[in-house]
């Protein structure tokens, strides 16, 4: 959702700390806070006070640009109106602003909303700006969410029911599936009817049906991977090659050296989107069992050359990864002859 900001030079850093409530509003200019306020996190209240701040400071949209954490839902208000307003807007993630604070005593959201804008300030000259994803992408990710809820629902309802088996009197044990059963399948229905709401819903835009059938045309990749990669990456504008989304997903080696300590073995790093790397590992499971080169290439490693099994899951998981870019790039489906080599910095040596 972002894009690297080359041209723009910026006079006032404006950092947003979020909350279901409230927002804190503090705005940096030659490193110093002008000004803070306490705002309703409600839509009005957002663009009755940038106005404000834009009559008061004098700014413009092209000398301006705000920040905030990635949230979730607490910061649509503020993203949707200065989308509105125009003015240039950064949603990183905590992680990344936190990092770039230094050593840190004490947390309010005052304190907090003037470390955003201490960062905008900082990153002035490499911040990369959101750029919003298109409403079919918005819809999906939604729906995914929905069907992550009612997934977990229904582990929740069925796992404690199957436990019991050995442990608790039959009677008793027909007794709690007779009384569960309309509950859970209730939530089957309704699990599949968002599955097909989903389907349904990619097929009706070109483009992300497009690209929906290029990536599950790679081997163990399904539908429920390939939509979590397209929202992911926002359909490919943020993410747009492999070596990003490896280091993105937690699936690129990275080497470890410290003055004369040097790591013979690179290491993945444990920053990632955990959810993208669980569907990419399950798909590499199911690829050393199901794909003959993969199996192949599973089996030398392992039994062959004794490699660590994480690590030989891992390089799947990149050549699963690697495999999706390269029907992407090349807008064709994918064909084992025209199998994509990752470049020589992603390719474990295992």
């Amino acid at each position: 959702m972002d894009t690297l900001n080359k041209t723009k030079r910026y006079v006032y850093f404006i950092g947003i700390d979020i909350s279901k409530e409230t927002l804190d509003i503090a705005v940096m200019a030659q490193g110093s806070i002008l000004v803070h306020n306490t705002i309703p996190n409600e839509p009005k209240a957002i663009k009755d006070h940038m106005l404000h701040l834009k009559a008061s400071l004098k700014f413009t949209t092209r000398n301006t640009v705000v920040g905030m954490e990635n949230t979730g839902i607490y910061g649509n208000h503020v993203v949707n109106k200065l989308k509105t307003l125009k003015i240039d807007t950064v949603v990183d993630p905590p992680l990344r602003i936190k990092n770039s604070s230094g050593l840190i005593r004490g947390k309010t959201d005052k304190k907090d909303a003037e470390r955003i804008a201490l960062y905008l300030y900082k990153s002035r000259d490499v911040l990369r700006l959101r750029v919003p994803r298109r409403p079919i992408i918005e819809q999906l990710a939604g729906l995914s969410t929905l069907r992550k809820r009612l997934q977990s629902l229904h582990i929740a309802m069925r796992v404690p029911l199957k436990e019991n088996t050995g442990f608790v009197k039959k009677g008793l044990i027909e007794q709690n599936n007779r009384l569960c059963s309309r509950s859970i399948d209730a939530l089957r229905l309704d699990i599949k009817d968002v599955e097909d709401s989903i389907e349904a819903t990619w097929k009706a835009d070109e483009e992300t049906n497009r690209l929906m059938t290029l990536m599950q045309s790679v081997p163990c990749v399904g539908p429920v991977v390939a939509l979590e990669i397209l929202i992911c990456t926002n359909e490919f504008k943020n993410i747009s090659t492999i070596k990003q989304f490896a280091s993105y997903a937690g699936i690129a080696p990275f080497p470890y050296k410290s003055g004369t300590t040097v790591r013979k073995k690179t290491r993945i790093s444990k920053i990632a989107n955990k959810k993208m790397k669980a569907l990419l590992h399950n798909s590499a499971v199911l690829a050393k069992k199901f794909i003959p080169d993969i199996k192949a290439y599973y089996h030398r490693k392992m039994d062959i050359e004794g490699k660590h099994k994480m690590s030989v899951l891992n390089a799947i998981r990149l050549k699963i990864a690697a495999r999706v870019y390269s029907c992407i790039k090349n807008n064709r489906l994918y064909e084992k002859i025209h199998e994509y080599k990752p470049a020589n910095d992603l390719t474990p040596p295992i």
